[in-house]
Order: structure tokens, then sequence, then C-alpha cells
């Protein structure tokens, strides 16, 4: 479709005008928009999104013209939920149809006249086929994560289950039926399976135009209609699937279920469903591996979610697994309790779940009506504050992989951390993150991306927030012990609510040179101290040398060993492996990897470093991606930080932003104030 000669391709509505950088990058042209973007040079065709509007126009101009028509569609994998409103995983482009018309010629019809036949295709499509099922991945992966009986599926009676599909979709036409079709499918399905209970699957977008329940009403057939839910378990259990044309038939097929077939699917006519339509021309027969390798290996084409980079099926697999899961965890809709602007605009990337976007209330008795009324959970920002009684609440903190820059400087944060009662900084009850090293089953996949995940942090040198330069590291005479002490925030909640002897950098310094008085002590100012933003307290006079410039990586790295009250940076220099005293009672503590000078009795587990890895940067965060906004691994944020990519920022935006700055740093000043 393109040859050595960039051409200039024109879209024809304004939603695709929206995604050019995308198709952009599928047709590796120029876009321009129809009429008013008429290139100098030339249109050398036109795009046009499936049978809607914008298609038809697409196709007439191109008859008119006698240029070429591209429809565009939405692959088989397309993203979180139906809808514009977020970038898709996928797209198919056919430049001689669309793959649900049956009526005419398609691109992917081509290709399955063609199948695939060496084995390492053929064995690539079953594995990723494998990995799909096993992943329960669809078109759309919003569905909450819920079994049959908690979805109202009746326990210990087989059914058959029924695909329902939108009245009016072009997809029903485009499959030579009509909606009469979804009476016929009900009729075969009570025929054909007395005694079996009938469940419907409805459509997402379906609402009050469901085909199968009006069927179901003028024939008087009791069904069975599931709470919204992922599709694969409803698959996996059926006796047996109907369908028109959804995908949901295809994915049925690889679940190894008998499908039935009301219209003429992209995957029918080939040998592998029961066809009550015949398909106006023959079709060659292929196998499930054959259709999958055409239809999603080779007719499909795949952007990287975060940099809308070409990308291959596994690795929007995995993009689309992280989005899944993460927002998983929010099964109930969160509402903020009294947020600034900047803190709600950079946290409503993370509190997006199956229940939608993030509500943002000005107070806590706002949120925590709001949040009665959805049937949500209030969140509030650290510990400080008490959370409402009567409704679901969480509390918000940043993660331990930050941003490359500051959270006081109001640098977007790319991972928080979500807790119960209390916060993971919080020793004075046990935390979420506490009580998941303490009781979580480690299988060994998990350590195995763990271990890979701290060589990965340890190759790219990253850490909380990625600031500072190259350190001037001092020389110390050989077998001199080389300490060194990161100063914190003397007022942060994380010495107040989690260092109950020691609670100051001068005292903190004191200790460790009365536990070795012949050593080395480096003392590293905290970020937001030498930033001019926060106090550190009084400057200690028991250290050898105080130190305001470099990486704290570059000092870890130094130190014979690393002696702290709570700071973060003691759990950075355990995953480097390097000895570690604590004299406070962070996360971290209290497991056997540490030198507790204040011992932390209810933590009696003994576990290894992959496994603190595991809970604490794998299973515990919450990960956006700095580039997208969307949920990411922690190893693609971490690659990211290490690349130093930034999203772009309009001028708007940065000078909202230099103001937000400014008044942060007074709030920031204000509360410290209050503290004493």
């Amino acid at each position: 479709m393109a040859d050595r000669k960039r051409k200039t391709y024109a879209v024809t509505s304004a939603g695709l005008w929206r995604i050019r950088a995308d198709i952009a990058r599928l047709l590796g042209a120029e876009i321009v928009s129809w009429p008013l973007g008429r290139a100098a040079g030339g249109i050398d065709g036109f795009v046009g999104w499936g049978w809607r509007p914008s298609g038809l126009k697409a196709k007439a101009l191109s008859a008119r013209s006698g240029k070429p028509c591209l429809i565009l569609e939405d692959g088989f994998i397309k993203g979180y939920a139906p809808g514009a409103g977020e970038p898709s995983h996928s797209f198919v482009v056919d430049d001689e149809g669309i793959y649900f018309d049956a009526g005419g010629p398609s691109r992917l019809q081509r290709l399955l006249d063609e199948p695939a036949s060496d084995a390492a295709a053929l064995d690539r499509a079953r594995d990723l086929i494998g990995s799909i099922r096993r992943a329960q991945l669809s078109k759309y992966n919003n569905g909450p994560m819920i079994g049959l009986r908690e979805a109202g599926v009746p326990s210990g009676r087989p059914y058959v289950l029924l695909v329902d599909q939108v009245a009016g979709d072009a997809s029903i036409a485009g499959a030579l039926a009509g909606d009469d079709a979804f009476a016929r499918m009900m009729e075969h399905a009570v025929a054909h399976h007395p005694g079996k209970a009938i469940v419907v699957r409805t459509h997402p977008a379906a609402g009050d135009r469901s085909l199968l329940r009006q069927a179901a009403q003028r024939l008087g057939v009791e069904i069975v209609v599931p709470a919204p839910m992922n599709p694969w378990p409803l698959l996996e259990e059926a006796d047996a699937v109907y369908t028109v044309s959804s995908q949901l038939g295809f994915e049925a097929l690889m679940a190894d279920k008998p499908v039935h077939c009301f219209g003429v699917a992209f995957f029918s006519g080939r040998g592998l469903t029961q066809d009550h339509l015949p398909v106006p021309v023959p079709r060659k027969a292929a196998s499930v591996e054959q259709v999958f390798d055409a239809a999603y290996l080779r007719y499909s084409r795949y952007l990287d979610l975060h940099d809308r980079s070409d990308c291959a099926i596994e690795r929007a697999i995995e993009q689309a697994i992280a989005v899944r899961d993460q927002r998983a965890r929010l099964p109930k809709r969160i509402v903020t309790a009294g947020m600034s602007p900047w803190k709600r605009r950079a946290l409503a990337p993370f509190l997006k779940g199956p229940g939608g976007p993030v509500l943002h209330a000005r107070s806590l008795e706002v949120a925590t009506r709001r949040a009665r009324e959805v049937g949500g959970s209030v969140a509030v920002w650290g510990s400080d504050r008490p959370l409402p009684e009567g409704v679901a609440a969480i509390r918000i903190e940043d993660g331990f992989i930050r941003s490359k820059g500051l959270g006081v400087s109001l640098v977007m944060p790319s991972s928080i951390a979500l807790d119960g009662d209390t916060v993971y900084y919080d020793a004075r009850r046990p935390s979420g993150l506490e009580r998941l090293i303490a009781t979580a089953e480690f299988a060994p996949e998990l350590l195995a991306r763990a271990r890979d995940l701290r060589s990965l942090l340890l190759s790219r040198g990253i850490s909380k927030y990625n600031v500072g330069t190259a350190a001037a590291l001092p020389a110390v005479a050989p077998g001199r012990l080389k300490i060194l002490v990161p100063g914190q925030v003397e007022k942060d909640a994380s010495i107040r609510f989690g260092s109950p002897v020691v609670r100051s950098n001068a005292d903190l310094v004191a200790a460790v040179r009365r536990l070795y008085p012949e050593a080395y002590i480096a003392y590293k100012e905290h970020p937001d101290v030498v930033s001019g933003m926060r106090s550190g307290g009084r400057e200690p006079d028991a250290a050898d040398r105080i130190v305001r410039d470099g990486d704290i990586m570059h000092w870890i790295g130094w130190a014979d060993r690393i002696e702290t009250m709570t700071s973060l940076a003691g759990f950075e220099a355990l995953i480097r492996a390097k000895p570690v005293g604590v004299h406070g009672m962070p996360f971290y503590a209290g497991w056997g990897l540490t030198d507790d000078r204040h011992p932390i009795v209810r933590r009696t587990r003994r576990i290894d470093r992959d496994m603190l890895v595991a809970a604490t940067l794998l299973l515990y965060p919450f990960y956006v991606h700095p580039l997208s906004g969307m949920p990411c691994r922690p190893e693609d944020l971490i690659r990211e930080i290490a690349d130093g990519r930034v999203a772009t920022a309009s001028i708007a935006d940065r000078a909202i932003a230099g103001v937000a700055r400014a008044a942060n740093r007074i709030a920031v000043r204000l509360r410290d104030r209050r503290l004493g």
C-alpha cells in the first residue's frame, strides 16, 4: 500500500482526524483532512472507518476519483473499553473491503484463502491462542473478573451461550443477516438443548436494543442474563455457543467449543462452525490456528500503547493485561476528598476502574456522601486525615519508582500506593503492604520476574525521584568503613509515624557515630531540603562530610553500608545487596534483611530480596506511563525513565504548572509550620 514516495491520504471525519498520528504510522503516509486539507501535491487516496458515514464517504470519493479507498476498524484486541477515549492496541487496514462484510471482498478473506501452512507460524498462533485464553483477553477488557455464580448463572445446570449484538449494527447486515436471525438462533438453541439454561451475553453497547432479550420476550423463553463480566468464564463452561457474527464466536472456537453461526462471520464457512446461513462464495477449509494467523497476525496491526510505535501482538497482549489487571484492583468507583486541582489531575489516570473514571469532591463530607450515592470508595491523601465511617475508603501516597523529578516540585507521578486504614510508612499498625509481605504466596514465576526487575533497576540506575548529578565521591583510607546516612525531611509522616525513638537527622548521625566510631560517615541531605522547599532540621555535626549533590545511587554504590531512620534509600540500598541498619520501622525492616536497631516484634516472617521486590514493586503499587498516562508495568516505567523521553506539554499547561508549583511551595511551608 506504500511505495518509495511518501503518500498522502485524506481522512473523512473529525474522529479520524483526532487519531491522525496513529493513521500516519499505520499507513506510513501524510494525513490531511478532507476537504479542508487538500494537499498541494495531490491526494493519493481516502480513509474511512468501517461502513459508518466516514467509510461510505471514503468509498464514494474513491469511486469518483479512481483513487484507493482504505477502510480502518478496531482490531480484535481493541483496548480496555469501547469508544475513542483511550488509545487502541490494534487496528485493521483493508484496501478491498472490511472483514465483517461478507457481501464483498476483504483483505482478510483473501489472506484466509491462502492460509498459513508453515509450522513456525502455526506454532506461534497456537501459543498466542493459549496466551489469550489464559489471560482471558477479548476485544474489550473492562468486564469485571467474576465467576459464573457471582454473575448470576445457575449452579449445577448445563447451559448454552447466546451472544447478542447491537440492533442496526453494520456487522449484522455485513453478515447477510437481519434482526430476525437472533430469534431463529434462540429457537434453535431451545429445540436442540432441552433442559439446558439459555444464557444470553448482552453486548456492552446494546442497552434496551438487545435483540436476544426482545426475542426471548416474544417467544416466551426464560433466559439468564449474567451481570457484566469478562466473557471467558461464560465461554469456557458453555456446552455450545450461538452467534450471528460476533467476535466472541471465534473466541469460543479458541476455547474448543461448538459454535453455531446464524450469519456469515469472518471465521465461518471454513469447516470450524455449524453454519445456519451459507456463505455466498465457497471458502477453503482452515484450522483455528490458520484463522488466527490470518486475522490477528497478518491482517491486524498493533501500536505500542505508550509511544504509538509499531509493535508485535505479544507486546499488545502484555500491555492489555497490565491495563486490565491494574484497573480491576479498583472495583468501586473512587471519589477523592479535598485534593488540589494539580493532585486531582495527577491521580486521575491511576484511579479509573471498572466503575468509571474518578470523581472529585471538595471536602471529606461531600466525598463521603457522593461515594454512598454511587457505591464508591473515598480516597484521601496520606495518613494525617481520618477516614470516613460507614463507607469504603483508601489512602493514597507516592509509589517507590515515582518519577524523574520531585513531587514537591509537582512533577507528575508515575506510581502511587493505595492502601486501606494506613499507608506503608505508618508503622503504628500493619499496612496493606506489610500484610502482603507477611502473607503472600510468591509463585516461582513471580519471583523470577522480581529477579529480572531487580536486575533492570540495577542496570538502569533508577531510584524514586531520579534527580541529581554525578557525585564527587570522597576517597577514604583502605579498610575504613564508609557509611551513608540519607537525610530526611524531619516533619514527614514517615518519621512521625515510623520512627518512635530516633526522630531527627542530627540524632541519627550521632547514633551511627556511637555504633561506628571509626567509620567515615557521609550525610546526604534530602532532595527536598536541597531544593529549599523543606527543612532537614539541625545540621548533623557528627558526620565527616555533608553532601548536597549527586544522585543517591552513586552514594549508595560508594558506601559499605547505609544507616537510616525510614528513608526509601534504605530499600534501594537493600535491593542492591548493601548492608542496611534501620533505626525506625520502615516497611522493609523486620523481615530478616536489615540490622534493626528498633525491633518490630509483629513482623515474624523471614523473606529474601526477591520476595521483598515482588511485594513492594510488583504487587502493591499502581503505575502509569509518563508518555500515555495509561497503566503500565514497572519494567516499562523503568526503561522510560532511563531513556529520558518526556511527553510534550502546551504553553498553557506549562504556565498552569508554574502557578501550581508556586502555590504548592506556599502550602508545603504552611503545613510544615503547623507541624511545629
